[in-house]
């Protein structure tokens, strides 16, 4: 006897059309999108193997080969947030029993640990206070003592506001016959980067923050060094999803494909979201790379002057602060997470607290993308001169 069952409606919500608040971000991301990358995101979207989507794939390649600085074939965007492009670096590049040598010195440092070690490696660290940075000479005693296959740091730690300088490190690296990992979530599109003048390996990245997209489409890249290890595996892939010779052959970038022949269907790309990765990158285009940095960077001195104005002290010293992101130090007495509600609620702008070993000693200020302009600045430093005690 066949039995009938009955809908519940306890889940079902009865609600009105979407409506939410219109927020100026200025935390550690995500940042706003260029109203274009938004018009471009609600276009409507293409088949996952159409011909003019795959040629929107070859635009974003090319694209993110210019703001890298890098002739790398394998430059994709991953489907995913920047931690999807983190696991695929280590995914792709660790076979089990790797050493990996991590610099510590933020949250992001921490993340890489706890990833390269899911993936079977023998995980060495170096770590330094966060706000601080590794200099050439600890690197070579490191390098000395531990004889990785993989060197991985973060260019631009999220949690500090610290910039990795990396001039000599990938010099270092084929010294030592290693590979250089960097993560640079938080400096593409708004610090100088040089991949392949600086002898980078692997790199990785996400769309929300400087290059001024919503999340979910995150920029990776492997060189041709890299490549070789990946291909001389003798273990698989442990990852199906971020196996990069499998998604080089929907890209066009591995296997001989090129532009719309020949390429393999791996997964459902979000379409809309690589829309605006390619809207937002070709307005970096537009720009022109050396006038992004220079504008993220006047407009970062301009929000620290405006900061130091107010009495603020700010966490990293001068030298090797982002201009993407700013650690300010809470005064004490003050209520940190108290003043950044008040941010939100009363005046529509979201800034970060701190994490780890800075979490209620910082706010973080992201300077980045769209949002890199000094009305941004100006609109914080007013709200901030209300709600700071006196």
């Amino acid at each position: 006897m066949t039995q009938t069952l009955s809908i519940s409606d306890r889940q079902r919500l009865q609600l009105t059309p979407l409506d939410l608040p219109t927020r100026l971000l200025l935390g550690p991301g995500p940042s706003n999108a260029h109203p274009a990358v938004l018009q471009a995101m609600s276009t409507s979207p293409l088949g996952h193997l159409d011909p003019a989507f795959l040629a929107l794939m070859d635009e974003i390649q090319s694209l993110l080969r210019y703001v890298w600085q890098t002739e790398n074939p394998l430059t994709i965007a991953i489907s995913g947030t920047g931690s999807a492009a983190m696991e695929a670096t280590l995914a792709n590049a660790v076979e089990p029993g790797d050493v990996v040598l991590v610099g510590v010195k933020g949250y992001f440092g921490y993340r890489l640990v706890d990833m390269a070690g899911r993936y079977g490696a023998d995980v060495r660290t170096i770590t330094k206070p966060w706000g601080q940075v590794f200099s050439l000479e600890e690197l070579r005693t490191a390098l000395e003592t531990h004889r990785p296959a993989i060197l991985a740091l973060v260019h631009a730690e999220t949690s500090t506001g610290a910039r990795q300088p990396l001039e000599g490190v990938g010099e270092l690296c084929r010294e030592f016959g290693c590979l250089l990992l960097v993560d640079t979530v938080t400096s593409l599109g708004g610090v100088p980067i040089f991949l392949d003048e600086w002898g980078v390996d692997l790199a990785y990245s996400c769309s929300q923050k400087g290059l001024g997209c919503s999340p979910g489409a995150s920029p990776f890249t492997v060189s041709p060094r890299a490549m070789e290890k990946i291909q001389q595996r003798k273990t698989k892939i442990a990852n199906w999803y971020l196996d990069s010779s499998l998604l080089g052959k929907y890209w066009g970038s591995v296997g001989g494909a090129s532009r719309n022949e020949n390429r393999v269907y791996h997964h459902t790309a979000p379409i809309n979201l690589y829309y605006g990765l390619r809207e937002a990158l070709r307005l970096i285009a537009d720009e022109g790379l050396a006038s992004c940095w220079q504008r993220h960077q006047k407009n970062v001195e301009y929000l620290w002057e405006q900061l130091e104005d107010l009495g603020l002290s700010l966490h990293v010293d001068r030298e090797f602060r982002l201009p993407t992101l700013t650690t300010v130090c809470i005064p004490d007495g003050v209520d940190g997470k108290a003043i950044a509600h008040q941010l939100l609620t009363e005046h529509n702008i979201e800034v970060g607290g701190g994490l780890g070993e800075l979490a209620g000693k910082v706010w973080r200020v992201g300077l980045m993308g769209y949002n890199s302009r000094t009305e941004s600045v100006d609109r914080l430093i007013e709200a901030l001169q209300k709600v700071l005690p006196r």
